[in-house]
């Protein structure tokens, strides 16, 4: 427990700027004069950063002392979040969330294996899902604190303030995690070529899609709501803290749903989220419906990606630390996608009044793939049986 708390709440500070960037959309776009649909670049931004330093930092750095990479990672987060409050143009602001997402899916990585390493080997559910408290309080907390910040002394003072959270979380991590040395073999080429296998291109592939059209919706929750809803600003941070509330209770009930039903749950939760979605684009014209309603779609988004996770992990077990940062850079290149497909919404003719429907086209894109995948897995394990039996082992085998 000396651990986990000191690595959740780095996790909670890092993943802050990631989640309240929903909120600050409007002011971004209002102080930098830039419109709606543009200022969803720097979700953008930070997701690319996510999808090329996952997967390459973690390799890099597979056999460097654990504590030290925690705490280099939080001092580039503690310089990206700096540079992002004291940017002058957009284009800087850019640059500077880009650095930020660099070092999120590595840390996040580290943090668990540190976390699970060190406590009790038969409560590592339980470890885990207190690390990841601080994802889902950044959620409920940070993001709607930093919207409300936002509103009222400018998008600045947030970024400023996960900056600070940062440096109390670089000292808290240098006070109470001692250092690790970590003996692996092999270099960060093969790190990354053990993520060559097709089963583990379709499960990213499937994160990617599956995701990005509920991204797309809470990404643009603002400009969505305001102009279809007619949802005031300041009341926007009540709307994501109820988002976050729904996507607290989903992830912990679609974990424990995918561990007990497996596949079937996991068809049915993404059936179930692009359902979520059609109906939140009937139904959210009524205030009171629509607060509900995102409430829903909260839990409905996260309840898949507990699935998800198990599903990279599984199919990258060679390299399981590196699955885990592949894995949440394969969630970015939905939030990246979502930031440039529904701005392009945002921005046009229509408006954004199209972004739940073309959400849900995309999650039963996802759910396809899905499908398709495991139906590959099933063929593959029933070949492999097959010649087993058709091949029995070698004397001296």
């Amino acid at each position: 427990m000396s651990r986990v708390l000191p690595l959740g709440f780095c996790v909670f500070a890092i993943t802050s700027g990631e989640f309240v960037a929903a909120g600050l959309l409007p002011v971004v776009a209002g102080d930098l004069a830039v419109s709606p649909g543009v200022a969803g670049l720097i979700v953008t931004a930070y997701a690319l950063g996510m999808i090329i330093g996952g997967p390459i930092l973690t390799a890099l750095v597979a056999r460097t002392d654990r504590q030290h990479v925690l705490l280099g990672l939080l001092a580039v987060a503690l310089v990206g979040n700096i540079a992002s409050a004291v940017a002058s143009t957009f284009s800087m602001l850019l640059g500077a969330r880009f650095v930020s997402g660099l070092v999120t899916s590595t840390f996040f990585a580290h943090a668990l294996v540190i976390a699970v390493e060190h406590g009790p080997p038969d409560r590592a559910a339980t470890t885990v899902s207190r690390l990841t408290l601080g994802m889902n309080l950044a959620m409920v907390v940070g993001a709607p604190a930093g919207t409300v910040l936002g509103g009222l002394g400018g998008w600045r003072v947030t970024y400023a303030l996960i900056a600070a959270g940062c440096a109390v979380g670089f000292l808290w991590i240098a006070l109470r995690v001692p250092r690790q040395p970590v003996q692996r073999r092999g270099s960060a080429l093969t790190e990354l070529w053990a993520l060559r296998d097709p089963r583990v291109v379709r499960a990213l592939a499937t994160t990617a899609v599956a995701n990005c059209g509920a991204l797309m919706v809470f990404v643009f929750l603002g400009p969505f709501l305001g102009r279809v809803a007619g949802v005031a600003g300041d009341q926007l941070p009540a709307v994501i803290l109820t988002f976050g509330l729904g996507g607290v209770a989903g992830n912990l009930i679609g974990g424990r749903l995918f561990d007990r039903h497996g596949r079937g749950y996991q068809v049915a939760a993404l059936t179930t989220l692009a359902f979520v979605l059609v109906l939140f684009w009937v139904a959210v014209a009524v205030p009171w419906v629509g607060l509900v309603m995102t409430g829903v779609l909260g839990a409905a988004s996260f309840s898949v990606i507990p699935g998800m996770q198990a599903t990279v992990m599984a199919a990258a077990a060679k390299a399981p630390t590196l699955s885990l940062a592949v894995n949440a850079s394969g969630y970015q290149v939905a939030a990246f996608s979502a930031g440039i497909v529904g701005g392009a919404i945002v921005d046009s003719a229509t408006g954004p009044r199209p972004l739940p429907v073309v959400g849900a086209i995309l999650t039963l894109a996802g759910l396809a793939l899905y499908v398709t995948g495991a139906a590959a897995r099933a063929t593959t394990q029933e070949a492999s049986r097959a010649d087993g039996h058709a091949r029995p082992p070698r004397p001296g085998a």
